[in-house]
């Protein structure tokens, strides 16, 4: 796969490497600060020495704060001290085995595979963008984008290619599919209507932070599931205006005519495939009827006291009853297409998927042991309370303090791309910080969610970047990594700034962000 930029390629023919935009010649600055950056599995270990330097000084200084939550005097204690090392030698394990996302996720995941792995998942995608009329196209693949998360990095390998194709198929330009799929991936990476299993680990990441304030807070997966509904059609028609009146009428759009296109996958499906698909389809909707009918009641034992909804065994079981539907769906599936021929399939699947997010579980024992050193230590509660303080005492308005938020770790998403990542470092800062300031957790969630997604579709630090520039070099042969970044610019900004407006309406509106979840 080529990722050199070439002549000519990033701001259309002729334009000479000295001459580019200035945000393409950044986003080469970018690119070579990114790949300094240690992994993000040492970056915290790194994160966690600098914290133990600074708990010592504190500590040393005897800086403390008096604790909003009772009154008492919370004092920074030194990790470096005997009592520190003790606590990091005992807690590891459970440190890890009780961290909030754990279980959840790999339960999800677990489901999700199903689909994925027995063609459940692309499938259904292929259909969601090949039976639109051509008027409709870009908002199918757009919309299909948001959707396409629940299946998390599969998303970008199984729709990016397909948008491509479809945009072909009606006499569009391929290389515009390739950019609207792409983006509607990246930059709304955290807007879908569907839980998926990014949902489990943010929740996780923001009850572990908001415990500092309030050791009962707990963050549903679905906490920010009515936002996610809004912002995903937001964002799809967003793209579709932008690319129908901006994009559509670049110069550039041709594909090569002699582009190999041999290895692009097909939108057909065999008569075999629809029949799995239809059945499939159909037991889900049978299941969700059957979950419906069995929360409705008041007094249903999946509802808590008094018929409560918000606060009931069914939200709090929601990962596992995510699970479970992807899992039915993708079994029946299976079982029709041929993908699942014995019983024991089933769980090899299953295995499949939880090998899949190794990755992401080495990771989680450095992020889960980073903040358990970061809540002993007691930093989070003195910056929280005196950035509160001092928020209160300049009358800063709200809405100013959530833009310098979004601003800053929009910034930081350019560099570090992995959206667990970047809420565990900011998660027990800004959480507590917003939470002093009568801003609920699950706000200050969904803010993140806009600045974990707009900036991704620009950055080449994302490996998904290449991996799209890959996609569109099948039609484009010289296309380079300025080429991919001057087409989704334009999206990925107008998809920030339509985001954070609506985000300040849902906020002025007071609408909940989810099932007991109030915007503030």
């Amino acid at each position: 796969m080529t990722t050199t930029s070439k002549p000519g390629t990033a701001g259309g023919p002729g334009t000479e490497p000295d001459r580019l935009p200035r945000v393409l010649r950044a986003l080469a600055v970018v690119e070579r600060l990114g790949n300094a950056l240690p992994h993000p599995f040492w970056l915290f270990w790194i994160l966690a020495a600098i914290l133990g330097v600074a708990s010592a000084v504190l500590a040393a200084a005897g800086v403390s704060v008096v604790s909003p939550a009772d009154g008492e005097e919370v004092v920074v204690q030194n990790l470096f001290s005997g009592e520190g090392l003790a606590m990091a030698v005992e807690t590891a394990v459970d440190n890890f085995a009780g961290f909030g996302p754990m279980g959840t996720i790999v339960a999800v995941i677990m489901g999700v595979a199903i689909a994925e792995r027995t063609g459940f998942l692309a499938a259904a995608m292929k259909v969601s963008v090949s039976r639109v009329p051509v008027s409709w196209v870009v908002f199918a693949v757009a919309f299909a984008g948001t959707v396409s998360h629940v299946a998390s990095a599969a998303a970008y390998i199984i729709l990016v290619p397909l948008g491509g194709l479809a945009f072909r198929a009606v006499g569009k330009s391929p290389i515009l599919g390739i950019v609207v799929a792409y983006t509607s991936i990246a930059s709304g990476y955290d807007a879908s209507p569907i839980p998926t299993p990014n949902d489990a680990i943010f929740a996780g990441i923001t009850t572990e932070a908001a415990r500092i304030i309030d050791p009962t807070a707990y963050v549903s997966p679905v906490s920010n599931w009515y936002f996610n509904i809004g912002s995903s059609l937001l964002l799809a028609i967003v793209i579709t205006l932008v690319t129908n009146l901006v994009l559509a009428k670049r110069p550039d759009l041709d594909a090569d005519p002699d582009a190999n296109l041999d290895d692009v996958a097909s939108l057909e499906l065999t008569p075999r495939d629809r029949s799995a698909l239809r059945r499939a389809m159909l037991a889900g909707a049978v299941a969700l009827a059957a979950i419906v009918a069995a929360v409705l009641p008041s007094s249903s034992p999946l509802r808590g006291e008094g018929g409560s909804l918000t606060e009931s065994p069914f939200l709090g079981g929601i990962a596992a009853v995510v699970a479970v539907m992807f899992a039915l769906v993708g079994t029946v599936y299976g079982m029709r297409s041929g993908s699942i021929a014995t019983a024991a399939d089933v769980p090899r699947l299953m295995a499949e998927g939880v090998r899949q997010m190794a990755p992401v579980l080495v990771l989680f024992f450095a992020i889960a042991q980073f903040l358990q050193y970061f809540t002993w230590t007691r930093i989070g509660d003195v910056i929280a309370v005196n950035s509160a303080n001092a928020l209160e005492t300049t009358g800063v308005p709200i809405w100013i303090v959530f833009l310098g938020i979004l601003a800053l770790l929009s910034l930081v998403n350019v560099l570090v791309t992995s959206g667990s990542a970047m809420w565990a470092m900011a998660a027990p800062v800004v959480v507590p910080m917003l939470m002093l300031l009568d801003v609920p957790a699950e706000t200050t969630q969904a803010l993140f969610r806009i600045a974990d997604s707009g900036s991704t579709a620009i950055t080449p630090m994302s490996p998904y970047f290449i991996m799209a520039l890959g996609f569109l070099q099948r039609y484009r042969k010289d296309a380079g990594i300025g080429t991919l970044a001057s087409y989704t610019l334009p999206l990925a900004v107008c998809m920030t700034i339509a985001w954070t407006l609506l985000f300040f309406a849902w906020w002025g509106l007071g609408i909940p962000l989810g099932p007991g979840a109030p915007v503030r």
